[in-house]
């Protein structure tokens, strides 16, 4: 099918495409169209990576746009909704408008309803439907990108039910479900009521295969010669063998560790075959992520990337990774080795994909457990990009012919696992029902009960009453901790009214007719996106405190909570940080474990260690003693940070919800960790552009508060910040009255002389430019710690 050929799109998208010289549509392309993709029917694409997925959900969108109605394109994650959104953009130029949506939780982001395309996370759609967004009832088209992460134990129930409800907003919704790796398909479009177009087309070849001794084996039957010299490792083999005839190539390892290592191996390799002009851009970039951040990481990672390789995983910060990211895709960087979270939809194609660990740590197995083949194929199907290669190869690794044939049956010539829900798990219910009885879309058991029979989880479960009865174990914990109260049919007055026992019980007393409805604390907590575990935990600290808490006492209570990822203990660290809890036993929050409660006492401890980690943030500690401390990476730093900001703005909420005399002492302790300074500093990182280190040389200077800015010698203000353009923005958003630095030259005096501008007020937002840009990275966990 011709592109000129289609229709039902807005004036000038046709020209836009021909334009990015796309003339024909791809086969998958063509049968989505055929199935009513710009008719606005439901369909789900189960087509490989490079086949032209996201063309699909644009034909969708841009129909849905013509009919006069808005689409939404749902992602995993946030890296990937900038991607889209910078894709997407290019449809300005025939008047269709983008939006993007990925943070703020408490919002329901109502400029977006001026929007025609907006492009968000599950998370931050999941959150929109709790807070009441009016625009979402105008969407007539939802693109569900990666559908098969329904089947992931931590995100996967909030995109299910997501989906559910906005189906329920809108009856006739057309929902388009993408993926590459989907083993039941079916299923999910009889779930959605849509079209299935299934295919294992491809534009260009993707073969696969098993490296063992010299020899390259692919599906097809062929062979490629690709010899291991001396002592070298077989990936190594493999990158030299295709950088030499101008591909890049992927490696995935199944550690941050590992990644490291092999990234500096690999360098070896890359490095002959750079040309001279490359090894400049590099050098260049590598001085762009030494400036990101000041840590050992950053440094091992400059010191890669300037000999043409690179590593990826979550412990670089949202800059280093994009700075990566960026230089793989124009070919700068020759090699990336990475985990797996590089594989979930990120657009970095190469021609080689090489998955030398099959295997990985799983505690649930006690030892080293193999990779799922959903994984894997997700992690091969990175390989080969049109107009970027002329093929792609995906490569294991054996180090045995028998090893090699079991890789053969478990993997290449495997299918995916079917997507299952893992709706059920009490954790992922105890959110998304509290989230449905006070969004309004059940007031019964009855109809909670209805909502949940139109998820997949119901559509697959083959355990009658399993759904029922866990439904009803959440509803009594959420009526214990008073998130969800019943009325009506008398059963709120009877002695036995404060637990939902069993589905038998409550049919006997008629409770299916009783009322639920989520308490002002519960919509609280649902407006929050918190878990109602978060919250009880972070209510009970707080009403436990019999005087005002210190910041280390609310930092290890939300370091407690499901939605903090603690950092573990490592050997010999439960000894240390129990050393540390008998010393400030007095400023925890809450009812500490027994120490003789083994598993809750090491819990408790390495919730301590994550809010000790924040004590240091937050005590102007510098990053690179705080990353060699904890043994953790930038990335992981900022998460901790922006996590317990986030988990901070809550519990400064719910303070005021439970009337908490302690709701002071949390709105400092936020604002501390949310610029890493002290106390003394508050007011002087209010002014924009004056982040934690500006702050600390200012107030050593005798720059104290915003005031002082306005009125201190310029000479002084320009030693400090080391910069005329910087001094004067800053200078700028204090409110000096003339804030220019011409003619001003450094002086080594203290502040406290006036030079005439006593300013007019104001201050500016907390800044991000230069060294305060990591205090405002994307907040990385609610789901995407990426």
């Amino acid at each position: 099918m011709n592109v000129e050929e289609l229709s039902r799109l807005p004036p000038g998208a046709i020209e836009h495409f021909q334009r990015e010289g796309i003339e024909k549509l791809y086969p998958p392309q063509a049968e989505a169209v055929e199935a009513g993709a710009t008719d606005g029917e439901s369909l789900v694409a189960a087509v490989p990576t490079a086949s032209g997925k996201t063309m699909i959900a644009a034909l969708a969108m841009l129909s849905a746009v013509e009919r006069g109605g808005k689409a939404l394109y749902i992602v995993p994650l946030r890296a990937l909704a900038s991607e889209k959104k910078a894709e997407f953009d290019a449809y300005e130029s025939f008047g269709v408008t983008t939006g993007v949506a990925t943070g703020n939780y408490e919002s329901t982001s109502d400029w977006l309803a001026t929007k025609d395309l907006i492009v968000a996370t599950s998370e931050k759609v999941d959150s929109l439907v709790r807070n009441g967004a009016d625009w979402l009832s105008d969407l007539t088209c939802v693109v569900s990108d990666e559908v098969h992460l329904i089947d992931d134990r931590n995100r996967g129930p909030t995109l299910e039910v997501t989906l559910a409800k906005l189906r329920r907003l809108t009856p006739r919704l057309q929902v388009v479900a993408l993926s590459a790796t989907v083993g039941n398909a079916n299923e999910i479009a009889d779930w959605l009521d849509a079209a299935l177009v299934e295919t294992d087309w491809r534009p260009i070849d993707l073969r696969m295969g098993v490296h063992y001794g010299n020899a390259l084996n692919f599906d097809d039957g062929t062979t490629r010669e690709v010899a291991v010299q001396g002592s070298e490792r077989q990936e190594a083999a493999l990158v030299r063998d295709i950088l030499r005839e101008g591909g890049s190539s992927l490696v995935f390892v199944n550690s941050r560790r590992n990644a490291e290592a092999a990234a500096r191996r690999l360098g070896g390799v890359a490095e002959p075959e750079l040309a001279d002009e490359e090894r400049t851009e590099l050098t260049e970039l590598a001085a762009e992520i030494r400036d990101d951040s000041d840590t050992e990481t950053s440094r091992d990672l400059a010191d890669c990337v300037e000999r043409g390789s690179a590593f990826h995983h979550a412990g670089l910060s949202s800059t280093q990774r994009s700075l990566v990211e960026d230089a793989f895709r124009d070919r700068l960087l020759k090699v990336i080795s990475a985990t797996p979270t590089l594989a979930a939809g990120v657009n970095t194609p190469a021609r080689r994909v090489v998955v030398r660990d099959w295997r990985r740590f799983d505690p649930s197995a006690g030892g080293m457990a193999p990779l799922d083949v959903l994984e894997v194929h997700q992690m091969m199907g990175r390989a080969g990009r049109p107009g970027l290669d002329p093929y792609g190869e995906a490569v294991l690794l054996a180090s045995s012919h028998d090893e090699s044939q079991e890789l053969f049956d478990r993997y290449v010539w495997a299918d995916p696992e079917p997507v299952r829900s893992k709706l059920a798990a009490e954790p992922a219910l105890r959110t998304h029902v509290l989230a449905t009885i006070a969004s309004g879309f059940a007031r019964t058991r009855e109809g909670l009960l209805e909502f949940l029979e139109a998820t997949l989880y119901a559509s697959q479960s083959s355990e009658p009453g399993r759904l029922e009865a866990v439904t009803d174990d959440v509803l009594a914990y959420l009526e214990r901790n008073d998130f969800v109260e019943r009325s009506g049919g008398g059963g709120a007055d009877e002695p036995d009214a404060d637990a939902f026992t069993s589905a038998a019980d409550l049919a006997e007393r008629g409770d299916a007719e009783v009322e639920l409805e989520a308490t002002s604390l519960g919509h609280t907590v649902s407006r929050l996106y918190l878990d109602p575990m978060s919250a009880a935990e972070i209510v009970h600290g707080l009403e436990s405190a019999d005087e005002r808490s210190t910041a280390l006492g609310l930092y290890q209570l939300v370091s407690r909570t499901p939605d903090m990822y603690e950092l573990y203990l490592r050997s010999g660290e439960d000894e240390k940080f129990g050393e540390l809890y008998y010393e400030r036993e007095t400023e925890l929050l809450g009812d500490a474990p027994s120490e003789f409660e083994e598993n809750r006492f090491e819990d408790w401890l390495a919730a301590l260690k994550t809010g000790r980690l924040l004590e240091d943030w937050a005590d102007e500690v510098d990053e690179e003693r705080i990353t060699e401390r904890y043994k953790i990476g930038p990335g992981d730093l900022r998460g901790k940070v922006d996590t317990a900001e986030w988990l901070l703005g809550a519990a400064e909420s719910l303070a005021r919800e439970i009337d908490s005399e302690w709701t002071v002492a949390v709105r400092e302790a936020r604002v501390r960790v949310e610029h890493g300074v002290g106390e003394e500093l508050l007011e002087l990182v209010s002014v924009g552009g004056v982040g934690r280190k500006r702050a600390r040389r200012l107030y050593e200077a005798g720059i104290e508060e915003p005031a002082d800015l306005r009125t201190a010698d310029k000479g002084v203000v320009l030693r400090v910040l080391k910069g005329k353009k910087t001094a004067e923005t800053i200078l700028e958003n204090a409110g000096r009255k003339d804030p220019s630095m011409d003619g001003v030259e450094p002086t080594g005096e203290a502040a406290g002389g006036t030079d005439g501008g006593s300013g007019d007020g104001g201050t500016g937002a907390a800044g991000t430019t230069g060294e305060d840009a990591a205090a405002t990275d994307d907040q990385s966990s609610l789901g995407d710690f990426s």
